[in-house]
């Protein structure tokens, strides 16, 4: 079976089960990479269930660790006794040299990570992460100009076509 004929593609594979939206109207994001999360039974249901907000989730690095504060999971019904803590800390799934480069950056340049957006990749969810600053007012006009300039063009090219 040379050349993956057997396999699924890569948009079969995956599937985007929460975003961030905001992320990248507040932030300018630098960089991005992908990191597996350490869950129990009943995070992953509920997160399969839609039960999950990433609004004001953060990763930081302790004591060479990596760390996703602030992740909402909502509680799982049908898990009784056994439910988990909704806001606790999640432990990041990186290697090492990933965790080194990221702290590197984080203090060298005044960096922030946080979740672009949680999706399940052949049965484990994961994580975008983004390395990212914030912007400043005049950047988000200047987001909002250009925005506005590209509708202008499409509806302009659209009504020519008719």
């Amino acid at each position: 079976m040379a050349g993956g004929a057997g396999r699924k593609s890569r948009a079969e594979d995956t599937k985007v089960l929460a975003r961030n939206r905001k992320a990248r109207h507040d932030y300018e994001i630098d960089e991005t990479l992908e990191a597996g999360l350490a869950l129990v039974g009943s995070e992953v249901k509920s997160i399969r269930d839609g039960k999950v907000t990433l609004i004001d989730a953060y990763a930081s690095v302790e004591r060479g660790e990596a760390w996703l504060h602030q992740l909402d999971i909502g509680v799982y019904a049908f898990a009784h006794a056994r439910n988990h803590d909704p806001r606790r800390r999640r432990k990041l799934l990186l290697h090492r040299r990933e965790i080194d480069r990221l702290v590197a950056k984080v203090r060298e340049k005044g960096y922030t990570l946080i979740p672009l957006s949680l999706y399940e990749k052949r049965g484990r969810v994961k994580v975008e992460l983004a390395l990212v600053h914030g912007k400043q007012q005049f950047d988000r006009r200047e987001d909002v100009k250009k925005r506005e300039a590209q509708r202008e063009m499409d509806r302009a090219m659209s009504r020519r076509r008719r």
